[in-house]
């Protein structure tokens, strides 16, 4: 078993799992549907994707089932193009069969693809899939490992008949953030996220107190926007290419009609966890913003030394670089600020332009915005697990973020238990808005039945949580059930555990608080799920497969206390406690809590 999360807190070490929450989920559906949304109507007979949309909106699953769906892309001819992606940060499951990529046709008028067929690199061909994925010229152009390639597909196809062209390669593939979205322009600009390998550039990633690098060397090649030609073939990445600087995770991208660019960045993680002397608990759920970027030539956006404080609206100094908490500027004041912030840790990860007449006329001009969902707000409710509406005027924002579409997570939204996260988004030629899902392969198509007069006075929108919004309750577990909550029916999951040699019952039932962000401030539930089962930032903590001890009671303590510097199934590191400052006795009540996870028929002289 190994302890490390792929990105985390203490609760990386036994957690670090996001655009949001593991309680209260069902109450975002709940809030859509009192504002006037509803799911399906008479209107929509074929409606039955469980999703909470706008009035007059309809959708219906479009294709189920085929991978980790990440980004997509809609031809001229409505044939619709995923990229699918695998590897450490799915668990190491078993890829679909096939190529990584999918070309899916609806040949019926049904709102249902009933062609799929599937193209380029597979396990066997050394292939573990990729994120970005464009059309240019006909062509589709997909990231695939650390290369960005084309397929040309012939007339009378929908697939390509021969292998693929390299436009770019040698993108980096190493640290947290591994994936390469793309857009290519109008002219064939190809604009390619670069994230960063790091949280925060500190000298020990996500580790409490850990300075930051400086200057950070990793910007030479890591955290910004490269520029290459997508009418070029092998091209090789080099600090050359850069556009801009300064943006830890730009997923998603949009190109307007006077060709601005704009894109979304991934907040930096972990301000309580890594410097709780000058963040509150809470300040883990609701610090910093997602940001919505223009994106300029030239520009440096902030990262690593400052991020964007969602309450104050501006960008400050990072506690890394000397940041107090949220009120030095320092080096922040020469840098571009964000123009639309939403709430923290909600993963906005794909976005689309919307100009298509379908849409009521509220739509046009504006972007979606899919959000993945939160891990990093635990052990408070999660959140994001939707997508998003923002209005644009040039490069404004006008009015404020509304909830589009939700419902996707099901009746939890947490890393572990979400039955769907979106994670991409295209426009179809006749205004559909489809969107993917990674965790089961699911590809939505969202359209407008209401009427020609669209969108009027008294259409009523969720809005996005505010800035200020509370972080909500401490909880690992979904609202109560209707018929109740019965004493001593699992008072405590730690009741029923068996107790290693060396340690208590009361020790057990304590492990069980700090593991589920009770005691301690950690967040474990955020990597490993509430259950401990495991999510795809965490391992699962119940098996009996060890990677970094025996999975003795002593063997987990010290894996917890000194952390995972180089995990052999995660992507990224656990820092010591995972980040969080535990106690010797908390350190080895958790250990026993763990243990007893891992051993549920063993039997120990403390057992009863």
């Amino acid at each position: 078993m190994n302890l490390p999360c792929a990105r985390s807190s203490l609760l990386s070490a036994l957690a670090i799992l996001g655009v949001w929450r593991v309680v209260g989920s069902s109450a975002s559906a709940r809030n859509s549907a009192h504002s006037g949304a509803h799911t399906k109507s008479p209107a929509c007979p074929r409606d039955d994707s469980g999703l909470v949309l706008p009035a007059g909106f309809c959708a219906t699953v479009f294709a189920d089932g085929v991978g980790h769906a990440r980004q997509l892309v809609v031809a001229p001819n409505g044939i619709v193009y995923v990229n699918t992606w695998s590897g450490r940060y799915y668990g190491n499951d078993t890829p679909h069969a096939g190529g990584f990529l999918v070309a899916l046709q609806d040949t019926t008028g049904s709102g249902k693809a009933d062609v799929n067929m599937r193209f380029g690199e597979t396990v066997q061909s050394g292939g573990a899939g990729g994120t970005g994925i464009a059309m240019y010229k006909g062509a589709v152009y997909a990231e695939i490992n650390d290369k960005i390639v084309r397929y040309t597909v012939p007339r009378g196809s929908i697939v390509p008949q021969d292998g693929p062209v390299t436009i770019v390669s040698g993108l980096p593939l190493t640290g947290d953030h591994p994936m390469h979205p793309f857009v290519i322009d109008a002219d064939g600009a190809l604009y390619v996220d670069v994230a960063t390998a790091t949280n925060a550039c500190q000298v020990q990633n996500r580790t409490p107190k850990s300075p930051g690098i400086n200057p950070c060397t990793e910007l030479q090649t890591r955290g910004g926007i490269w520029r290459y030609d997508a009418n070029e073939t092998n091209q090789t990445f080099s600090p050359a290419e850069r556009f801009a600087t300064g943006i830890r995770n730009a997923e998603g991208f949009a190109i307007d009609s006077e060709h601005r660019i704009f894109v979304t960045q991934h907040g930096r993680d972990q301000l309580h966890a890594n410097w709780p002397d000058l963040y509150k608990p809470a300040e883990e759920a609701t610090q910093p913003a997602e940001e919505l970027l223009r994106l300029k030539q030239g520009n440096d956006y902030g990262w690593p030394e400052c991020y964007y404080d969602a309450v104050q609206g501006k960008l400050v100094l990072a506690p890394e670089y000397g940041g107090d908490g949220g009120k030095k500027i320092g080096a922040c004041a020469s840098k571009t600020a964000p123009i639309a912030a939403f709430p923290a840790h909600w993963a906005p990860n794909a976005m689309a332009l919307y100009d298509e007449p379908q849409f009521p006329a509220h739509y046009h001009h504006g972007v979606f915005i899919a959000f993945h969902g939160s891990w990093d707000r635990a052990p408070y409710s999660q959140g994001g697990y939707n997508v998003v509406f923002q209005s644009l005027a040039g490069d404004r924002v006008t009015g404020k973020c509304e909830v589009f579409a939700d419902g996707f997570a099901g009746s939890v939204k947490s890393p572990d238990k979400a039955m769907h996260r979106p994670s991409g988004l295209a426009v179809g030629p006749e205004g559909s808005l489809y969107v993917a899902d990674d965790v089961r392969g699911r590809i939505y198509r969202i359209v407008y039945h209401g009427g020609t007069g669209g969108a009027s006075n008294t259409t009523k929108f969720t809005p996005c949580p505010g800035a200020s919004a509370s972080a909500g309750n401490v909880s690992v577990a979904d609202a109560e059930p209707p018929e109740g909550t019965h004493a001593n029916a699992g008072a405590t999951a730690a009741a029923n555990l068996p107790v290693p040699k060396g340690a208590t019952r009361e020790m057990v039932a304590l492990g069980d608080r700090i593991f589920h962000g009770q005691v301690g401030g950690a967040t474990c539930t955020g990597c490993h799920g509430a259950g401990a089962t495991g999510t795809p930032l965490g391992p699962d903590l119940t098996d009996t497969k060890w990677l970094w001890s025996d999975g003795s009671y002593s063997g987990i303590a010290k894996t917890i206390t000194s952390g995972v510097p180089q995990p052999k199934e995660y992507r990224s590191s656990m820092p010591p406690m995972g980040g969080a400052q535990l106690s010797t006795e908390q350190v080895s009540a958790l250990a026993a809590y763990i243990w007893g996870l891992s051993h549920p028929a063993a039997q120990s002289p403390n057992h009863r």
